[in-house]
C-alpha cells in the first residue's frame, strides 16, 4: 500500500482595501464575521452576475472551499419617505403652508364678499337717484353762494358751480381767509336756490280793436 497526501482544503477571503487572509473549510459566516462585527460576506460568483445587488451570505451558511469571498460593508439603508408635494418638507413647514393656504382662501371670501356689497350699495344709489350721478366738489363757501344768489333756478347753478370747478382744477386752496366747504351741488341748490317767480302772460281784446299784452307776476 502507497501514502496518500490529502491536501488541505482553505477558501479565501478579501478585504475592501484588497487585503485577503486564508481560512480552513468547512467554516461558518458567522465565525468569519465574529470579528469583523459590522461587515457581510458576498460570493465573488454573485458579485460577478449581480453586481451591486448581491446578496450578502447568511450566518448559517458554510463556506465553500477554493472560494473568493468579500468581506464588506454594506451602506445604510434608508427608508422610503411619502413625498406628497415632491418636496421634503418637516411638519411645522406643513403646519405654516396649511394655516398660509387657508388664510389666503379666507381673504378671498372676504374680499369677494366686500365687492358684492359696494356693488349692491351702487346699485341702490343709483336706483334712489334715478340713474343721476352724485357728484361733491370742494369748492370757496363765497364763491358758491355768490354763484347760487345770482343763477335764476337750480340747473343754471348747477351749471355755473361746475364750470368754476373744472376753473380751479378740483385743487383744494384757501384764499383771503375763505372757509372751504364740501358742496353737493344737487342737496345744495335744494336748500338754497328759490325758484324765480314765474311770468304769465295774458291777451284781452280792447274796445279800439288793438291788442293789449298784459304781464302779471
Amino acid at each position: 500500500m502507497g501514502n496518500t497526501f490529502g491536501a488541505k482544503k482553505t477558501t479565501k477571503v478579501m478585504k475592501i482595501d484588497g487585503e485577503t487572509f486564508k481560512l480552513k473549510t468547512p467554516v461558518k459566516v458567522e465565525e468569519v464575521l465574529k470579528d469583523h462585527p459590522g461587515l457581510v460576506l458576498l460570493d465573488s460568483e454573485a458579485v460577478k452576475h449581480y453586481g451591486v445587488r448581491a446578496k450578502p451570505l447568511e450566518s448559517h451558511k458554510e463556506l465553500q472551499p477554493k472560494r473568493l469571498y468579500f468581506l464588506v460593508e454594506l451602506p445604510k439603508e434608508t427608508k422610503p419617505r411619502r413625498v406628497r408635494s415632491g418636496i421634503n418638507m418637516s411638519a411645522k413647514d406643513r403646519l405654516e403652508n396649511l394655516v398660509l393656504t387657508r388664510r389666503s382662501a379666507s381673504d378671498l371670501s372676504i374680499m369677494k364678499q366686500s365687492n358684492m356689497g359696494d356693488g349692491e350699495q351702487g346699485n341702490n344709489n343709483n336706483k334712489e337717484n334715478n340713474g343721476g350721478v352724485r357728484l361733491k366738489m370742494r369748492l370757496p363757501k363765497a364763491e358758491v353762494e355768490k354763484l347760487i344768489h345770482g343763477s335764476k333756478d337750480e340747473a343754471e347753478a348747477a351749471q355755473r358751480i361746475v364750470k368754476l370747478y373744472m376753473a380751479n382744477g378740483s385743487r383744494e386752496t384757501e384764499q383771503n381767509g375763505e372757509k372751504m366747504m364740501l358742496f353737493d351741488p344737487q342737496t345744495h341748490c335744494k336748500d338754497r336756490v328759490k325758484e324765480s317767480p314765474k311770468k304769465r302772460v295774458s291777451f284781452m281784446p280792447m274796445n279800439e280793436g288793438g291788442t293789449q299784452v298784459a304781464v302779471a307776476s
